[in-house]
């Protein structure tokens, strides 16, 4: 119920106008979304840390944000070093207006990105986005063979979609989204997850870890070995200022760690939806205020 209260608040407009002004918030803001992204990526690049970032911002209401969203993108290009990542929300390149408009878009940001060294990854959003987000990547592939996608394993079909997605760099998290039939327990989640990695790691794609679960991430570790999978084959991925002594912890070993750096103005919901995640995390980014670890 915590969670679904967390998603409402989300999509609140009164509520964003009422957390967006409190200091405490600022405060969490600034610990978990990068104020100056070049800095960041810098920081993070000379601690051996891969970097994935994602202009905030959704949800596009006419052509001129979406063309501006574009813009942004290819602006930041420029500030990142080859093997970064930039993850794109499709509803902020105008799917909501047309999928051809977005597939378009991000073409434009994928061509500009091989250009550099960057790759693009397309980031999953609302339930009913998830049929273009995927015919979006299933299109883009064919001109741009590295751009990975997002797979929510809260959502049933999340197996199927990870067994039609061989030789692709795939994203899998557990979800920030609700929807009609989907995995709401823990448990269950957890459960999902662990039924796609298995997929991912014993076929052809190239798996990204997208969790801080301990738990998860010691048996995506075990997978890999059991797969043959060395530490190029695979990476860890998990969001700026959480958990960054584990961060470091992994990509001291070796491991390919590359850390999730969201920037731009428009944080609220992107902080509300990573609150709703798990009901323990409110008391987590409160917690972090006073720790860095």
């Amino acid at each position: 119920m915590l969670r679904q209260a967390m998603l409402a608040v989300s999509r609140s407009e009164r509520a964003e106008r009422v957390i967006s002004t409190s200091p405490l918030t600022r405060d969490v803001v600034k610990r978990y979304v990068a104020d100056d992204i070049a800095a960041v990526v810098g920081d993070l690049t000379r601690r051996g840390l891969l970097v994935t970032v994602d202009h905030l911002g959704e949800e596009v209401t006419d052509r001129e944000q979406a063309a501006a969203a574009v813009g942004e993108y290819l602006t930041l290009l420029a500030l990142l070093p080859a093997g970064a990542d930039v993850s794109v929300k499709l509803t902020a390149l105008g799917l909501r207006l047309s999928e051809q408009l977005a597939y378009e878009h991000a073409a434009d940001i994928c061509r500009a990105a091989a250009g550099r060294g960057v790759t693009v990854t397309l980031d999953a959003e609302e339930r009913d986005t998830i049929h273009g987000l995927h015919a979006v990547h299933t299109a883009l592939r064919r001109d741009h063979p590295d751009v990975g996608v997002v797979v929510q394993a809260y959502l049933p079909d999340s197996l199927e979609r990870c067994e039609k997605l061989g030789g692709a760099r795939v994203r899998l998290c557990k979800g920030a989204y609700t929807a009609p039939g989907a995995y709401t327990a823990p448990v269950e989640i957890d459960r999902s997850f662990v039924r796609c990695l298995k997929v991912l790691m014993a076929g052809t794609a190239y798996p990204m870890v997208a969790t801080h679960d301990p738990r998860l991430l010691r048996i995506a570790s075990t997978l890999a070995v059991l797969d043959g999978r060395d530490v190029t084959g695979f990476e860890y991925q998990m969001l700026y200022g959480v958990r960054p002594a584990e961060q470091a912890r992994l990509a001291g070993l070796g491991s390919q760690m590359r850390v999730y750096v969201p920037y731009g103005d428009d944080w609220y919901a992107y902080l509300m939806r990573r609150l709703a995640e798990r009901p323990r995390n409110v008391g987590f980014f409160l917690r972090s205020l006073m720790s860095r670890r």
